[in-house]
């Protein structure tokens, strides 16, 4: 079965960090680039970065030097470290491939807050 699963967020005071974490079934990870996207309130949802299956990153400019995309092979996931959290950081945040592929369904998604 074709799925991803994000775990990791929560509420954090501006400043602070969490890292999220997304395991993707076996086929999906071998294969695929994968990326983090997120969705505010109101908001359409974007792309907030991706990573190759080769380990090669790429981030849309507003988390440039804040957030950091790594992936394990062995325990097929991929993870979001954000630094230096923003309150404009608040959002759901999913993982999917990058970019979209048919037959891979978004999952739940993980709740970040960022708010004194």
């Amino acid at each position: 079965q074709v799925q991803v699963v994000e775990s990791g967020g929560g509420l954090v005071q501006p400043g602070g960090s969490l890292r999220l974490s997304c395991v993707a079934s076996g086929s999906i990870f071998k294969f695929y680039t994968m990326g983090w996207y997120r969705q505010a309130p109101g908001k359409q949802r974007d792309m907030v970065g991706s990573i190759t299956v080769g380990g090669s990153t790429n981030y849309v400019n507003s988390v440039k030097g804040r957030f950091t995309i790594s992936r394990d092979r062995a325990k097929n996931t991929v993870y979001l470290q954000m630094n230096g959290l923003k309150p404009e950081d608040t959002a759901v945040y999913y993982c999917n491939t990058a970019p979209l592929r048919a037959g891979v369904p978004w999952g739940r998604g993980t709740q970040v807050t960022v708010s004194s």
